[in-house]
């Protein structure tokens, strides 16, 4: 058997579109997933579950209904189980998404042009 690394930088060189999650590695029943995000994208929650953001290149803001979060590179946020969100980034940004499997990127809402196909490993 071969151990490797992962290499998110050539992990990320692998696909361009925007707001579709792709699955990395698995640690127990979490997944990490990277991601390019661009634009506002549909408010939201998991009301089952966390959902932690690391920004690995440019800069995020989660918008919260009272409130908001500015997430820049290296930074790390989770939005806690049931609250309501919206990732906004002006330009686009890398992130690393850390929940676990099977979670739906638009949770509960009904949005199915951003819902993304589940368990598309990079």
């Amino acid at each position: 058997m071969t151990h490797h690394a992962i290499n998110l930088k050539e992990k990320l060189s692998l696909f361009s579109e925007h707001w579709q999650p792709k699955v990395i590695a698995e640690l127990n029943d979490y997944q990490f997933k990277l991601a390019k995000l661009k634009g506002e994208f549909v408010w939201h929650s998991h009301p089952e579950t966390d959902e932690a953001f690391m920004i690995i290149r440019g800069q995020l803001r989660i918008e919260l209904r009272d409130g908001y979060v500015d997430l820049k590179e290296g930074d790390l946020y989770v939005v806690p189980r049931g609250v309501e969100h919206r990732p906004v980034a002006l330009e686009e940004v890398q992130v690393m998404l850390i929940e676990p499997k099977g979670i739906v990127n638009t949770g509960d809402a009904n949005e199915q042009d951003l819902t993304a196909e589940n368990e598309v490993w990079i």
